[in-house]
Formats: structure tokens, C-alpha cells, sequence
């Protein structure tokens, strides 16, 4: 009784603080659509079916097709974008023309609503890809300000980027406090940013957690085989590395990583691609 109670008391707590923030949609069709489109996504990140994501991103412009500026329509098709450029979904994996879309959108959205946190925290997922570290971390603490009860937790990898790991797990340990029912790559991220820290225990139990959760998350994947490998688990890195390339075969070092891991930091890069290296990965 008292779980469910927790439950109940932290999503209607969230839901009362924002709705006394946002603004009364123009259009209750529109905020309909885009309601359907929020709970579709929230299908994605247990699917990580592309079909979801196409799906959100049709019920987004029906709801456009009524209210054309509708601002939270907006940051939510800005991170459809970035979803696909950063995750090897479909065509737009790593195409410029999606990030810069992603981008657009999102600056969109801040012009409609600027007091509307998940366009500031689209705007600032945009940038960290775009290797603009500061305005990124700039932009997701403008949305932390405009509702501290506005939390996720993709929040905690332009953090991690940014060398500000510790950071990053307190958004993570935040997440998960407020929202009960939290989805499983949190577990990965907060590994991650405990393995960016060299605490390798605490990271060896989150990214376990995730990989049992959600087994083909491969970033979770790479991040457990390089911890492995720093905890001098060679055996089990080299498992993990195997398991990782049976997953996706054309894994490089070279490839994926060094594309989408851009830390701020040199001296956090090395750190982080000398473990995929102790673990076995290819070059």
C-alpha cells in the first residue's frame, strides 16, 4: 500500500507542478494529440522500435496541423531528431541535416513558449551533439529553473560530456526519486557517469541493472565492458565486448564512439576509450 501510495503522491505532485506552469493549450484537440504522442514516446524507450518514434512524430504534426504553435509539439519533435541521430535508427543516424533539424525545432519552440522547460532541455541536447558543451549545460539548467520538478534522465549524458559527472548523478538520483516509475537506461547513464568518476563498483551495479533490463541498450553494452576491464575483469570485459558486436557487427572504437562521445575534457576521452580498448573492442 504504501508503493502505490508513493506512486500516486509523486506523479500527481509532477503533474500539479506542471500544469500550474504551463499554459492552457489554445486548442484541447492539439494538447490531445500531443498527449498521445508523449505516451507513444514513453512506448519508444521500452520498444526502441522505430515505428514508435514515427509514430510520435505523426500524432506531433497532427497536432501541429491544428495548433502551429504549439511549443511543446515542437521541443517533442526536436527530440525525435535527436533520438535517431544519435541511435542508428533509421537514415538520419548521424546525418547533419537531422541535427541541425532537431536544433531548429527547438529554438522554435523557446521562441513560441520561453518559459516552457522541455524546450530549453531540447535546445540543450541539440548543442552537447553539436560539441557546445557550455550553452548545452547553459540551456538544461534554464530548464531546471524554470521547474525543478522537470527531470529525465537523457538530462544526466550532456553532463557526463561536460565533465560534470557528479553532476549528472545527482540529476539521475533526482529522476528517480520523482518519478517511480523511471525507465531502465537510467541505470546506464548513472553507471556511466559513476565509470567517469572511476568509482567502478557503483558502476559495475547500475550498468548490470540496465543491460538486464533493456539487453540490447549498446551503449550500456560498451560502458559495462569498460568497466570490467578497469576493474581488471578481463574475462567478463571480454564477454561483454563480444556480446556488444554480436549486437551491432560493424562496432568500431573509431566508428560510433568517437562520433557521438565528445567529451569536453581530453584527459575524460582518453579515460573512456582506453577502457573499450582494455576490454577488447576494435579498433
Amino acid at each position: 500500500m504504501r508503493t502505490i501510495v508513493t506512486l500516486l503522491a509523486a506523479h500527481v505532485r509532477m503533474a500539479e507542478t506542471e500544469s500550474t506552469r504551463a499554459k492552457p493549450p489554445n486548442n484541447w484537440q492539439t494538447y490531445d494529440y500531443y498527449l498521445k504522442a508523449v505516451d507513444t514516446r514513453r512506448s519508444f524507450d521500452r520498444s526502441w522500435t522505430v515505428g514508435d518514434l514515427y509514430e510520435v512524430r505523426r500524432l506531433v504534426q497532427q497536432s501541429l496541423a491544428i495548433d502551429p504553435n504549439h511549443a511543446r509539439s515542437y521541443a517533442l519533435l526536436a527530440n525525435t531528431y535527436i533520438t535517431v541521430w544519435v541511435n542508428g535508427l533509421d537514415s538520419d543516424f548521424l546525418s547533419p541535416a537531422a541535427l541541425d533539424e532537431a536544433h531548429h525545432l527547438a529554438r522554435k519552440a523557446i521562441e513560441l513558449d520561453p518559459n516552457l522547460p522541455e524546450a530549453h532541455a531540447s535546445l540543450g541536447f541539440a548543442l552537447v551533439f553539436k560539441r557546445e558543451h557550455s550553452v548545452s549545460i547553459a540551456a538544461l539548467e534554464r530548464a531546471f529553473a524554470l521547474n525543478p520538478n522537470y527531470v529525465d534522465w537523457r538530462f544526466a549524458y550532456p553532463f557526463v560530456l561536460a565533465g560534470q559527472a557528479r553532476r549528472a548523478i545527482d540529476v539521475l538520483d533526482a529522476y528517480m526519486r520523482l518519478d517511480p516509475l523511471y525507465a531502465p537506461y537510467a541505470f546506464g547513464f548513472l553507471g556511466f557517469a559513476h565509470y567517469m568518476l572511476k568509482q567502478y563498483p557503483q558502476a559495475l551495479a547500475a550498468l548490470g541493472e540496465c543491460v538486464l533490463q533493456v539487453p540490447t541498450f549498446r551503449s550500456a553494452r560498451a560502458w559495462l565492458a569498460a568497466t570490467y576491464a578497469q576493474l581488471g575483469r578481463m574475462e567478463e570485459a571480454r564477454a561483454e565486448a563480444a556480446e556488444l558486436v554480436r549486437i551491432q557487427p560493424d562496432y568500431t572504437i573509431a566508428g560510433v564512439p568517437r562520433l557521438i562521445v565528445g567529451f569536453k575534457s581530453p584527459k575524460d576521452a582518453k579515460h573512456f576509450f582506453d577502457g573499450l580498448r582494455k576490454a577488447g573492442l576494435p579498433e
